[in-house]
């Protein structure tokens, strides 16, 4: 008779949203299939990649669901927010203005994920520090992200560089944060149970 080691099982959801063109399609593919191209076209709505990794004796399933960063498709795509698990932030280091409305992203998706913020898992990546035409110091994208308590990562897609550590970061962060939701949702609902022999009390 064999053993074999039992992996539990931990499906989690991870967004990973931001404005358009700041290659949110590149980091996905980079990470999940390990390529990279130029060529993408625009995400309409939602694509949706997997991947399977291991940590601390959990097998996480990440359904990772890239959403397009067209302005008027904001409605349909925060629609993809409910039920995550947890979020990247995307910004293109040499493109200020994607930078500029990072926090109406962060806010829409606070706003529909209906979780608090501050324990949700965020993170902020900048993407394409492979290129030179930097608009956006590294000094002032960790210091919007520490005042909103966030992680950040400098990352290229095209380079591979910090790709795999942003998102395996965000996962470990999601684990956490799922099981801690399971434990106060247990205790929550241990508490609500009636107490049967109590004896009723009155205020009069």
């Amino acid at each position: 008779m064999h053993f074999m080691h039992c992996d539990q099982k931990v499906d989690l959801k991870m967004n990973i949203i931001g404005p358009l063109g700041t290659g949110k399609t590149s980091l996905l593919n980079q990470y999940v299939h390990k390529w990279f191209r130029n060529d993408y076209r625009n995400t309409l709505g939602a694509h949706i990649l997997s991947k399977t990794i291991h940590v601390d004796h959990k097998s996480l399933k990440l359904q990772i669901w890239d959403t397009g960063g067209q302005e008027r498709f904001r409605s349909l795509v925060s629609s993809f927010y409910k039920g995550s698990d947890g979020c990247l932030l995307v910004f293109d280091v040499t493109d200020m203005e994607s930078f500029a409305c990072l926090e109406t992203w962060r806010n829409d998706f606070i706003d529909k994920i209906q979780s608090p913020v501050i324990s949700f898992p965020m993170i902020t990546l900048g993407n394409k520090i492979d290129l030179k035409e930097r608009q956006v110091s590294e000094e002032s994208a960790i210091s919007w992200c520490k005042e909103r308590k966030m992680q950040y990562f400098e990352v290229s897609a095209k380079d591979n560089i910090n790709v795999d550590l942003a998102f395996e970061t965000l996962a470990k962060k999601a684990l956490m944060h799922y099981q801690e939701c399971r434990e106060s949702c247990l205790t929550d609902s241990i508490k609500l149970s009636p107490i049967e022999d109590s004896p009723s009390s009155s205020c009069c």
